[in-house]
């Protein structure tokens, strides 16, 4: 256990951040029928962020191999989409579709979408054909821009989807019937003046479901507002504690921020997560910071990349650092203007904390917990306070109310393990299409986490485990109903349950323990070849294990999912 005066230190300067009149306040404000925590000085709406970025003119903001945009080209192009896209009909509350890799035409439509009173549908590029159908269909965009690899996925199913207009970007040729994104950018043009309600949706992501679809998350202006506010919080509260430290030790300079660089942040997840695009792009967005974009992840590049751009934040899922680590051209690399490195979308593992804290000088190791359902963060952790508790979260941001309940939904007492629930800002408005599912994971404002967690003296939050039936892979959430439905599909299959491996590089795997009809025969690539026609290549079962006889249920007739996952051995599966 650290130092319990850093813990002090911390309350202060939190406190002296949120207090009334401080730039953080916190206030509480009636959001559908329920009392909330919101920051009093918050834009309201992500059109405001993207208005006030305007500030950075000069500075670069988008990067992609040979490719460059300023914040004055780009909001020269934000305005001349959001205008082509209003004179094609789009009205405020119509949802506009996203389906490309990380390349940088996605910030430049999705700030146009926000900025007229449209919603950013966020489409998973590694869906193939069936799940991009269901996507669209659920959400029932008026407009989809998609590059070629996601649009030929589409064409071939045109007929399933409903009627839309198409924009394609980066495409070999023109193809008939899509509009080239160049068009959208040919004439200038500019931003409406409209007021945008904060509760109204700007965004959908989609989360995977327990019911083997994925489902819907309404993200809000004010809930993507209170997410980045929240993420520039916890920087302000670090730095505070650092200032006050070095004036108690003479070492203060007459400007403790005079140092500090401007945000240049790899963008290493996809963009139709939180995790890149509230946390990193939404930051580094607001404080006029630059997005560096990689066609895909590959550590090597990365470090080409932090040299050369001098990136200071790498926001990973875990497995990214310890790759960028131990990478052989990790020490002989410049990697000195790193000043923050870690991961979201799943807990850095203990040891990887000090290893990135003891690998470069400069840079302190960070994570934050949340959920697509919470618009990014709920908690976050970084530097002595990771060191010292690197089995911890963090403690909650200022607009969230937390607490562990058990089963019967009665709060538990502080060290006690029981389900965490949030209630604040950032929670979603629910999941379109789905009010049922809305209304049991959102009660009287509080969202139901589905992870067992308990709060310490310090309010530092700790999961421990997942009560939902997930696989986390590398920041993917995995649902084992989706995966179970799709095996079953098969017809030699007679049962089978899914759950999560353990894995070094990634967190968890998909196995699966299958027990066959009589007669039947089936090999492990057999039963991945009959998932890959289904379901996204991430969620094969990486693991088979071939049962001789039924799996065990307990006396409730369930499959006892935990003793499996005990006794299998990965090094006997198939």
């Amino acid at each position: 256990m650290g130092d319990v005066g850093m813990y002090e230190e911390l309350s202060r300067a939190w406190n002296d951040l949120t207090a009334p009149g401080a730039q953080f306040e916190v206030t509480e404000v009636n959001v559908r029928g329920a009392m909330i925590k919101t920051y009093v000085n918050a834009p309201s709406s992500l059109k405001d962020v993207w208005a006030l970025s305007a500030a950075f003119a000069d500075n670069d903001y988008l990067v992609y191999q040979d490719e460059r945009w300023t914040y004055a080209q780009a909001h020269e192009q934000v305005a001349a989409i959001a205008s082509w896209l209003m004179a094609h009909g789009v009205q405020p509350g119509d949802r506009v579709a996203i389906a490309m890799r990380n390349y940088p035409e996605w910030m430049l439509g999705y700030w146009a979408i926000a900025s007229i009173g449209a919603v950013v549908v966020g489409i998973n590029a590694w869906w193939i054909g069936p799940e991009m159908v269901y996507g669209l269909n659920d959400s029932k965009p008026v407009v989809l821009i998609c590059d070629e690899e996601r649009l030929t996925r589409v064409l071939e199913r045109r007929e399933e989807i409903p009627e839309m207009v198409f924009v394609g970007l980066r495409l070999s040729e023109d193809v008939d019937g899509v509009v080239p994104w160049s068009e959208l950018t040919a004439n200038p043009g500019t931003l409406p003046e409209l007021s945008i309600d904060p509760d109204s949706d700007v965004c959908i992501f989609y989360t995977s479901g327990t019911t083997g679809n994925p489902k819907g998350a309404q993200l809000t202006h004010r809930g993507c507002v209170a997410n980045v506010m929240n993420l520039a919080f916890w920087g302000a509260t670090l730095a505070l504690v650092a200032q006050r430290a070095a004036e108690r030790t003479g070492n203060s300079t007459s400007d403790p921020q005079a140092k500090a660089p401007t945000m240049s942040a790899l963008v290493t997840t996809p963009l139709f997560h939180v995790t890149a695009n509230n946390c990193v792009a939404h930051g580094a967005t607001l404080t006029g910071g630059k997005l560096v974009h990689m066609y895909r992840w590959d550590a090597g590049e990365a470090l080409r990349l932090i040299e050369a751009e001098r990136i200071t934040n790498l926001t990973g899922v875990p497995v990214m650092a310890r790759e960028v680590i131990s990478h052989p051209d990790f020490a002989t690399t410049d990697t000195s203007s790193l000043v923050s490195l870690g991961g979201g979308g799943a807990q850095l593992q203990p040891d990887l904390v000090s290893k990135i804290d003891k690998a470069v000088d400069t840079a302190r190791p960070n994570t934050g917990y949340g959920m697509t359902e919470t618009c990014g963060v709920i908690t976050a952790i970084s530097a002595d306070y990771f060191l010292d508790k690197p089995e911890s979260a963090g403690p909650a941001l200022p607009v969230y109310d937390v607490k562990c309940v058990d089963d019967d939904g009665n709060e538990v007492s502080q060290g006690e393990t029981g389900e965490l629930l949030v209630k604040g800002a950032p929670v979603i408005r629910g999941y379109i299409n789905r009010p049922d599912d809305t209304n049991e994971a959102i009660t009287d404002g509080w969202l139901h986490t589905g992870d067992i967690a308990r709060i310490d003296e310090d309010n530092f939050i700790f999961i421990v485990d997942r009560k939902k039936d997930m696989v986390l892979r590398g920041g993917e959430n995995i649902y084992c109903a989706e995966v179970e439905s799709t095996i079953h599909e098969n017809s030699d299959v007679a049962e089978c349950v899914v759950f999560g491996v353990p894995d070094q590089r990634l967190g968890e795997e998909v196995g699966a323990a299958v027990y066959l009809n009589e007669g039947c025969h089936l090999s492990a690539d057999e039963l991945r070849s009959h998932c890959a026609e289904r379901i996204s290549k991430h969620k094969l079962p990486r693991y088979i294990w071939f049962m001789d006889e039924a799996l065990p249920r307990n006396a409730n007739g369930k499959f006892m999912k935990r003793d499996l996952k005990e006794q299998l051995d990965p090094a006997n599966a198939g």
